[in-house]
């Protein structure tokens, strides 16, 4: 296929944390404000006056201060945002703001809060409490946190407008980007598809770590280039996968995995649009915040909820979004000592080869994947077993 237009710059975007546009934001008066996760609800950052970035540690080399003050037993994302903030790479953000979603994840933001890695006089960080259960007390919580340690500061401390007005501005911003990215994803459910999953990612993470509104011509254009666009006359893969995970902000992992054969048809990880890229729907009648939170608590797939209908609603999702976007397998991804996504990775695996029936290839993998031989050797095994069922006839 002809390649598209802006995805070298979408990629020169990705090379660097304090990118060009975080960096023209800025320039503009806007704050930016540094989250770690899901479950710090994008539309509340995206405020008027406000832009979010995921944070992120592009380039990573050596680990060994992170690893000093982590340990090696600690996941390699902690670890490297550490190591890039104790660089000063994360002197642009006006504030952090976290979810308890790991232990791991709290020690990484504690330790740049305790080593001063950002030196401004109005810089903070927050914690937030997050539920555990998908229930009203968890919404109850989740309301009164956004509400304390989200909305409450970014009011005192930076004069942003958090009003009901506000917010639902933010969504129906938020939306238009949404809508967006669902075309573009929606074109990897044909069964030739004219984007591929590489593509797609690298497009769906610029959206992001960078400001929203500054992408919206390139997303736009980009989209009705992909309408346009003549797809090989013959599907150059050999079986489709929905990769299904912890964080991935490694471009090289989608491209690792299709190189070996396997088409991304759908991205179930964090960074990734399902979920993640889709529209709240909000009503008139409820107050807004309320309604932003119970949007998040209820469509999140981190397998920090541990109720039972919680824990069983990720694996039905994985079977919806695997059936919608015809993948032939399923790859459980799950960053090196993740503990919540080792516990989802060993379980969902199991469940979704022995109840769903699907191929499942499941690993864990550092932070920066680089080249692994080991990890395409795996990856291309798994692309064959597919292709020997299908000779067999197997379902899938």
């Amino acid at each position: 296929m002809k390649d598209l237009k802006h995805l070298y710059y979408f990629e020169k975007l990705l090379e660097d944390a304090d990118n060009e546009l975080v960096r023209e934001a800025i320039a503009d008066g806007k704050k930016c404000i540094g989250s770690t996760c899901y479950q710090i609800p994008e539309v509340l950052l995206d405020l008027e006056g406000s832009f979010s970035v995921r944070l992120r540690a592009p380039r990573t080399g050596s680990m060994e201060m992170g690893t000093y003050y982590l340990t090696s037993f600690l996941c390699e994302y902690t670890r490297a945002l550490l190591e890039r903030a104790i660089e000063g790479g994360f002197q642009f953000l006006d504030c952090v703001i976290t979810p308890d979603g790991c232990s791991m994840l709290n020690r990484c933001v504690e330790n740049m809060e305790l080593l001063k890695t950002v030196d401004k006089d109005d810089f903070f960080y927050k914690y937030l409490e997050v539920p555990m259960k998908s229930d009203e007390n968890g919404l109850n919580l989740y309301i009164g946190q956004c509400r304390e340690k989200i909305l409450a500061p970014l009011h005192e401390k930076y004069g942003i407008d958090v009003s009901d007005e506000a917010l639902r501005r933010s969504v129906e911003r938020h939306n238009e980007l949404c809508r967006i990215i669902t075309e573009l994803g929606n074109f990897r459910k044909e069964d030739n598809p004219r984007i591929t999953g590489y593509e797609f990612h690298i497009i769906c993470l610029c959206t992001f770590i960078a400001p929203k509104e500054l992408l919206l011509d390139k997303l736009k254009e980009t989209l009705e280039e992909v309408k346009n666009r003549v797809p090989d006359e013959r599907f150059p893969y050999r079986a489709r996968v929905a990769v299904v995970g912890s964080e991935i902000d490694d471009v090289d992992l989608i491209k690792l995995i299709e190189d070996s054969g396997a088409y991304v048809c759908a991205d179930r990880f964090c960074y990734g649009s399902l979920p993640g890229r889709e529209e709240i729907i909000l009503n008139d009648t409820e107050d807004v915040l309320t309604q932003i939170c119970r949007y998040y608590m209820e469509s999140c797939m981190c397998p920090r909820h541990m109720d039972t209908p919680k824990m069983n609603r990720r694996r039905e999702y994985v079977d919806e979004i695997a059936k919608e976007y015809k993948a032939d397998g399923i790859i459980y991804e799950q960053m090196k000592f993740c503990d919540p996504w080792a516990y989802e990775r060993m379980v969902g695996g199991s469940v979704m080869r022995e109840e769903y029936g699907y191929p499942v290839l499941t690993v864990d993998r550092p932070y920066a994947i680089g080249n692994s031989g080991q990890m395409r050797t795996r990856v291309q095994a798994f692309v064959e077993s597919i292709e020997i069922k299908k000779i067999q006839g197997g379902n899938r």
